[in-house]
């Protein structure tokens, strides 16, 4: 499902875009738009993995440290206990939904904060990932190779070749990293589930009024434990996509303030961090508009440390542009309100 919101972020992102691209002609290399597309694959995963808990009106701070734990857990069952890459990933998987089921457990039945047990999440998962290595760096051996497992999440292909034949271009074209082709398939499964189905549907009554949602018959509870399941299952298989472009693990940093950029995609994408709003496709391109910022930070030489600042940045605007849109909503159905159920003289005209 497409809204307004969506279209003024692509016009956004194509302005920012023709800029960048006019700063830095290097931007509209292909090699330069490949990496961008590989990034974007990577960070849209894990910012659709945020919304589903953001539309109920909470938030997940742990993902950034489910990516770490899980990843040294998938690389050491796959190089140190020569487990099957495929059974690894189903094992990673179920244990980061196991992971999601805890902290949905805690939030809906418990009745706590989800901030606060996402928060203690994050410390305890980033502690056992160091513990688990004892703090050293992790990674593919010398000479180890996974041929099929590094060219399904690693690889890239060539499917824009076709189109182009049919155009008559006959020259090269960008090779499309296969994180983005996953998260096309993941963006048209999550719309589909979020926009069109009865679990989508309770997700957004719970962001509106968990009370109201409710009295209506909605099992709010499960309903909320579902979205953090998703959540974190959908971290779990980012943690795999990382690993394996990254090929080497240090617990102590990484996936540090990834939880930060889904966060803010998803707040871009349109999702109020009160609940109750947004759509998968302005999640994907709230994550292209940050991936063309970061591209520009680095294609102009700024330090990557200012990163953080531009992230920062980001959330803010949303979060102060969500504010002030809420109001002016309020304000509109305020006066529609006023003019629909005035008394009849004053509907009339009259007096």
């Amino acid at each position: 499902m497409i809204f307004k919101k969506d279209l003024g972020l692509l016009v956004l992102i194509l302005v920012v875009g023709a800029v960048v691209a006019i700063i830095n002609p290097r931007f509209l290399l292909a090699g330069n738009l490949s990496n961008t597309a590989n990034q974007i694959g990577l960070f849209g995963i894990l910012s659709i993995a945020q919304a589903f808990v953001i539309v109920t009106g909470g938030i997940e701070l742990s993902v950034g440290a489910i990516v770490a734990l899980l990843g040294v857990l998938f690389i050491d069952l796959v190089v140190n206990m020569n487990v099957h890459w495929a059974l690894a990933t189903v094992i990673v998987i179920c244990a980061g939904m196991l992971m999601g089921l805890l902290h949905g457990l805690l939030v809906a039945r418990l009745g706590m904060q989800p901030f606060v047990v996402t928060l203690c999440a994050l410390l305890i998962y980033r502690g056992l990932a160091r513990y688990y290595t004892e703090d050293a760096t992790v990674g593919f051996g010398f000479g180890a190779s996974f041929p099929t497992l590094e060219w399904l999440t690693a690889g890239r292909s060539q499917v824009l070749a076709p189109l182009a034949s049919l155009v008559g271009y006959d020259g090269p074209t960008i090779a499309v990293p296969h994180t983005l082709i996953a998260l096309v398939v993941l963006t048209i499964v999550a719309g589909v589930l979020l926009h069109r189905s009865v679990l989508g549907r309770y997700l957004f009554a719970i962001g509106k009024n968990e009370e109201a949602a409710r009295y209506a018959g909605i099992a709010t509870a499960r309903v909320t434990i579902a979205a953090y399941v998703i959540c974190c299952g959908l971290s779990a298989f980012n943690a795999i996509l990382l690993a394996m472009y990254t090929r080497s693990i240090s617990p102590a940093v990484h996936g540090n303030f990834y939880e930060l950029y889904a966060i803010a995609a998803a707040v871009l994408g349109g999702f109020s961090l009160r609940g109750g709003e947004g759509s998968i496709v302005g999640v994907v391109l709230g994550t292209v508009l940050l991936q063309v910022l970061q591209n520009l930070v680095n294609l102009l030489g700024i330090p990557s440390s200012l990163n953080f600042a531009v992230m920062g940045s980001v959330i803010l605007v949303g979060v102060l542009a969500d504010r002030e849109f809420a109001r002016y909503r309020g304000r509109r159905l305020a006066r529609g309100a006023a003019r629909g159920h005035g008394p009849p003289g004053e509907r009339a005209g009259i007096g």
